[in-house]
């Protein structure tokens, strides 16, 4: 029986009391192991700790968190954050150097929310950072309820886009997503496509061209529900699959 992908989980570093802690939020987790059918481990976020190459030789995968934190705008040469904008510098830290290794090393990567928005500033590209201030933009942010369930609804629609992986993958050319954030793609990095826009043109999903594996990144959350959400779950699913391979090649060694 083969063994199941190890796929890391990054997290974020809150302070609970009078102590920091390394956190990765449950939903993620249980979309690994229900949905990508993986093992999850969760990946701290200690900077120059992290022994980057020691640790992606032993993983099949690498999924990108969501967070209420910001990257810190520095990293894309943007303008200083609003006050009180919550940052996660340790996160940084970690999650950008591991994000262009884990490419470069073929280890399959998929992003979501901050993730995705990672994904863009490690390879140079820049972030609005209240896309709901912007002329002719979409307020993007979550609805302003204390039920889940009405926050993370299907909120908008995107459009896939021709020639990449999600039409591989055989997704609506039209379908619903929730929307759960404040920050969004400026300026797309270079060697990254689009593979969904939403109906203001802000782009929704993207990928990393001449990637040997599965790399891609959604600003949505398809981790919420992902086995009742057939387009949520054919992404987890795809993740998933290329984590199957690399675990494959990984053990024959």
């Amino acid at each position: 029986m083969a063994l199941k992908p190890l796929i890391g989980v990054t997290a974020c570093v809150k302070q609970i009391g009078l102590h920091p802690y390394h956190v990765s939020g449950d939903k993620y987790l249980r979309a690994v192991s229900v949905a990508a059918l993986g093992l999850p481990v969760v990946i701290p976020s200690l900077g120059d700790l992290t022994e980057i190459d020691d640790l992606l030789a032993q993983l099949d995968g690498l999924l990108l968190t969501g967070s209420p934190s910001n990257v810190e705008p520095f990293h894309y040469q943007g303008p200083d954050s609003a006050p009180g904008t919550d940052h996660d510098p340790q996160r940084d830290a970690t999650t950008l150097p591991l994000l262009r290794a884990a490419i470069a090393a073929g280890v399959p990567v998929l992003g979501i929310c901050r993730g995705f928005q990672e994904m863009n500033v490690a390879f140079g590209g820049s972030l609005h950072q209240k896309v709901h201030e912007l002329p002719g933009m979409l307020d993007h942010r979550e609805a302003n309820h204390p039920d889940l369930a009405v926050q993370y609804a299907p909120a908008h629609a995107v459009n896939m886009q021709p020639g990449g992986v999600f039409e591989a993958l055989d997704l609506p050319q039209v379908f619903q997503v929730n929307s759960i954030h404040s920050q969004g793609i400026d300026r797309l990095a270079p060697g990254l496509r689009a593979e969904a826009i939403a109906p203001d043109g802000l782009i929704e999903a993207i990928s990393v061209e001449h990637s040997p594996t599965f790399a891609v990144g959604v600003q949505w959350h398809p981790e919420w529900q992902v086995l009742s959400n057939p387009p949520y779950l054919s992404i987890f699913q795809a993740f998933g699959d290329a984590c199957r391979r690399r675990a494959a090649l990984r053990n024959k060694r």
